[in-house]
C-alpha cells in the first residue's frame, strides 16, 4: 500500500507541473517571458511613451498613408465586415489567415487587402490601381503582394527607427511558431499594448497569418555596436612589415618555357547576348503593352523546363484565386522578375538562384504557357529590353 501511495503521489506532481508548464505554452510554443509579462502587465520594455490608436470612421475603418484596417465589432464574423465595406470577403479572408466565418473579438484588427480602399483616398495615399478582365493586373498585384510579404519584417524594423507620423504603427504578420510575447521583444513593446490595440484575449492568442498593429511610436534608434580594428587589444606580434624595399639583386621570376595551350576550341556558345535569358524555350505569344499585360506571354513544351532569367533570390511563392502558381525573384538595381503558370516548383522562399538554374516546369496539360513579367520597382517594364 505504501508503494501504491507513492506512485500516486509521484503522479500528482507530474500532473501539476505539466498543468503549470501549459500554462506557459502558447501555441505549441513554450514562452519563459509570459510570466515575466504577468508580474508587471503595464511595462513598456523600451520606456517610451506610446501612440493610442485612431478612432475608426463610422464605417468602423482607420486609413494610414497606405493601407487600412477595419475594427471588428462585438459579434461580427469576417462575412459581415465584407458585407459592411463592401469587399470580397474571400480576398478578406485570405488576406488576414481567417476563415469568413470565423468569429472575431470586439477590437480585432483586420488589414485590408492592398488593392481596394474604402472611402476617399487623399492625394498623399495614392489613388487607386487599375483593374483588368483579363487577369493580367490581377496577377501583377499578387506578385506585388507577395513581395510586400516577404520584406514584411525587413521593412518594418527598417521603419521603426525612421521618422514616421507619431501614430502610426507597424504592420506585422504572424508567422509559424511566433507569439504575442516573442513579437512584443521584437518590437521593444508590453505584450499588453500589443493586445490592446489588437483586440487579443487574455491569453494573447494569435494565428498565423494574422496583422498585428505594432504601436512603436518614435522608438529611439538601435544603438551600433563599436567595431575594433583587427589585432587591436591583442598581445599577438605585428606581422612583418613589407614597407622596406627588396634587395637590389633580386631579378625577376623566369616565365614558363612550355607550349601555351589553347583553351579556345573548348569555350561553350554564350547563352544570349542580353542581360537576362529567356525563361523557357518557346515562342512569345502575347506581347508586352503596359496597363493591359505587364508582361509577356510564352508557349513551350509541355512539361519543359523554366529557368531563372538572371541571378537573384526568391523573394516570395504565391498563387492567385484559381491556385495558379506565381514567383518572384528578387535581383541587384531593385529589379523583379515574376513567373506565373509555372508547375513542380523546385526552389523555396529564401534560395539564392542562379541565371538559367531550372526553378520550375511548364505544365504537363494545355496551356501550355507563362506569363513573364519584369519589374523595376513598382512599374512594370518592356521585358525584351532586358532578354535580347
Amino acid at each position: 500500500m505504501s508503494i501504491a501511495r507513492v506512485a500516486i503521489r509521484k503522479f500528482c506532481i507530474m500532473t501539476a507541473a505539466v498543468s503549470l508548464l501549459t500554462g506557459c505554452i502558447e501555441g505549441g510554443v513554450l514562452d519563459m517571458d509570459r510570466s515575466v509579462e504577468r508580474r508587471d502587465p503595464s511595462a513598456d520594455q523600451s520606456g517610451q511613451a506610446l501612440p493610442r490608436l485612431r478612432n475608426p470612421d463610422d464605417n468602423g475603418v482607420i486609413s494610414y498613408d497606405d493601407y487600412q484596417v477595419a475594427i471588428a465589432r462585438r459579434g461580427e464574423t469576417l462575412d459581415d465586415i465584407a458585407t459592411r465595406l463592401g469587399l470580397d470577403p474571400i480576398a478578406l479572408a485570405r488576406n488576414n489567415g481567417i476563415r469568413p466565418n470565423d468569429r472575431l473579438r470586439d477590437g480585432n484588427v483586420i488589414v485590408l487587402p492592398k488593392d481596394v480602399w474604402v472611402g476617399e483616398r487623399t492625394s498623399a495615399q495614392g489613388v487607386n490601381g487599375q483593374t483588368d478582365t483579363d487577369g493580367t493586373v490581377e496577377i501583377t498585384k499578387l506578385a506585388q503582394s507577395a513581395i510586400d510579404d516577404a520584406d514584411e519584417k525587413q521593412t518594418s524594423l527598417s521603419k521603426a527607427g525612421a521618422p514616421r507620423p507619431e501614430d502610426a504603427p507597424i504592420r506585422h504578420r504572424v508567422e509559424r511558431g511566433e507569439t504575442a510575447f516573442t513579437i512584443s521583444r521584437l518590437y521593444n513593446v508590453s505584450v499588453r499594448s500589443l493586445a490592446d490595440w489588437n483586440g487579443l484575449n487574455n491569453e494573447f492568442a494569435i494565428r498565423e497569418g494574422q496583422y498585428l498593429l505594432i504601436p512603436v511610436g518614435n522608438a529611439p534608434p538601435e544603438k551600433t555596436a563599436a567595431v575594433t580594428k583587427p589585432g587591436a587589444g591583442t598581445l599577438s606580434p605585428p606581422p612583418p612589415s613589407a614597407a622596406k624595399p627588396l634587395p637590389a639583386n633580386a631579378s625577376p621570376a623566369e616565365s614558363a618555357t612550355g607550349d601555351k595551350l589553347d583553351f579556345s576550341k573548348d569555350q561553350t556558345a554564350q547563352v544570349g547576348t542580353g542581360r537576362m535569358v529567356f525563361p523557357v524555350k518557346g515562342k512569345v505569344i502575347r506581347e508586352y503593352a503596359k496597363g493591359t499585360n505587364d508582361g509577356i506571354d510564352m508557349s513551350g513544351n509541355a512539361g519543359g523546363p523554366v529557368v531563372a532569367a538572371a541571378s537573384g533570390k526568391v523573394a516570395a511563392i504565391t498563387a492567385d484565386a484559381d491556385q495558379i502558381p506565381i514567383m518572384v525573384i528578387k535581383h541587384p538595381d531593385n529589379v523583379l522578375t515574376v513567373y506565373a503558370n509555372v508547375h513542380n516548383i523546385t526552389v523555396a522562399k529564401g534560395d539564392n538562384v542562379s541565371r538559367g538554374q531550372q526553378i520550375a516546369e511548364l505544365a504537363r496539360k494545355a496551356p501550355v504557357s507563362m506569363h513573364f513579367e519584369i519589374r523595376k520597382g513598382f512599374n512594370s517594364v518592356d521585358p525584351m529590353g532586358y532578354l535580347q
